[in-house]
């Protein structure tokens, strides 16, 4: 999310600007435009995005939230250092509630959505002869969608809310992930998850939860290691 995007939502538009500075900052924090431990000043923050003072201190909170800035009293917000164990550890939350989301799930998604979910991603499991620039958007809409219609089917609002205030931080690792598989022309590890999300669809559509599960831990369990590998030397490495 582009400090433009952020400009183009008006004033009233409140919660979605807020989320795009969470959303421009993360990106920034991972991809090491902003580094760990470097200060970020309300006041700066909001010239950058031409907003007020109150949905940068609102990002601020929500960064706080999910554990990637600390908020020191008179010294304000600093980008913590996230270790390797950190983002295993994010990984082992995102398992944990993306299986139990996928199970409740199951048999509660609409079979047209399923069906056309499992359509496109049999189209990109396919794309043998395409770049990774070509499928990449392609791959990150269908995500993000595939996820999205998860925990809104879940039939746990509670469940739902939590993924959804983890969502921004899941997706920006994802996000860095994407950008590498974009520079490494890496088309083999984009048609590898588009298979993992199909295995996915097809366990839901075939209402068998235990293999939804399966089928979810991998995928999560995969992701894990082209987000250590993706920008390895944004994050603090643990000394040996």
């Amino acid at each position: 999310m582009s400090i433009s995007s952020v400009s183009r939502f008006s004033p009233s538009d409140h919660g979605r600007r807020r989320q795009a500075i969470v959303q421009s900052l993360l990106s920034e924090i991972f991809q090491g435009a902003i580094e760990a431990g470097q200060h970020l000043v309300t006041q700066e923050v909001a010239d950058r995005f031409g907003v007020s003072h109150t949905p940068v201190r609102e990002a601020m909170a929500a960064l706080a939230g999910i554990g990637i800035i600390d908020l020191v009293p008179n010294r304000g917000a600093i980008v913590r250092r996230v270790s390797h164990r950190e983002i295993r550890e994010i990984c082992q939350v995102r398992r944990a509630l993306e299986c139990e989301a996928v199970s409740s799930a199951c048999g509660r998604l609409d079979e047209a959505l399923l069906a056309e979910l499992a359509k496109d991603f049999r189209r990109l499991v396919a794309a043998q002869d395409s770049s990774a620039d070509q499928v990449l958007d392609q791959a990150k809409t269908l995500d993000s969608r595939l996820h999205d219609s998860i925990a809104a089917g879940c039939g746990n609002a509670f469940l739902a809310a939590e993924l959804g205030r983890l969502k921004l931080l899941f997706r920006a690792f994802r996000d860095v992930a994407y950008i590498q598989y974009r520079i490494d022309n890496d088309l083999p590890r984009i048609i590898e998850e588009a298979g993992q999300h199909l295995a996915i669809v097809e366990a839901l559509a075939a209402g068998n939860r235990r293999a939804a599960m399966r089928a979810m831990s991998r995928h999560i369990r995969s992701g894990l290691k082209y987000w250590l590998r993706a920008r390895p030397d944004t994050f603090h490495k643990p000394t040996v």
